[in-house]
């Protein structure tokens, strides 16, 4: 599972970008960021409001009971505005 990682979630875990494997209990997108935070002090810090966090599954946005498989790309960022 490749992750993607944007502003300052990348900033606050430190790489922008990750290939993980995570265990199979890890089925829906609640379940990986939930791991995610189990990762270490930085996936904790960048993940501790995860409410927050936007998600994308294969570059499509997901909730947080969206399904994952093995191949799948997840891009995680905060809530975008422009103007």
């Amino acid at each position: 599972m490749k992750l993607l990682y944007f502003a300052w979630l990348k900033t606050k875990i430190g790489i922008a970008e990750e290939e993980v494997s995570p265990p199979p209990e890890v089925r829906d997108v609640a379940a990986l960021i939930d791991w995610l935070k189990g990762r270490g002090p930085a996936y904790a810090e960048a993940l501790a409001n995860d409410a927050v966090v936007k998600v994308a599954v294969n570059q499509e946005f997901a909730r947080r009971d969206a399904p994952l498989a093995a191949g799948d790309e997840v891009a995680l960022f905060p809530p975008v505005t422009g103007g």
